[in-house]
């Protein structure tokens, strides 16, 4: 390993821990979605800044390219991620569907107070 792809590897990691916690601070990410980006963080700092790891967890593993390892890691959290917002989603539609049965029938009964009120004249 090049010592820039050693370097650009801990660089690569690190800033995407940096850029988590940041949305996170500024809260325009909920811990419970940050999760796997700080798994995922934390994971390629490890390999980044102690590459034997990830050479010995690919052999513990069974795998023996150690960068199909890497690859079949993120795209398990990347479907996890997807999972989760499927999830998220699933919720959401729901519970837009039933603000807006609700809204409906609301709407409905103010239209029909407003017909059955008599008329004002004066």
């Amino acid at each position: 390993m090049s010592v820039t792809s050693y370097v650009f590897g801990i660089v690569a990691a690190a800033l995407i821990l940096v850029v988590v916690v940041e949305l996170l601070r500024r809260r325009h990410l909920r811990e419970r979605h940050a999760i796997w980006w700080i798994i995922a963080g934390i994971l390629a700092l490890i390999a980044g800044v102690f590459p034997a790891t990830l050479i010995w967890v690919s052999q513990l593993v069974g795998v023996e390219v150690p960068t199909n390892l890497v690859f079949f890691v993120s795209i398990a959290i990347l479907f996890l991620v997807c999972l989760q917002h499927s999830s998220e989603l699933t919720k959401l539609e729901s519970k837009t569907r039933t603000l807006a049965e609700r809204l409906a029938i609301l709407e409905l009964e103010v239209r029909e107070r407003d017909t059955s009120r008599p008329d004002n004249e004066g």
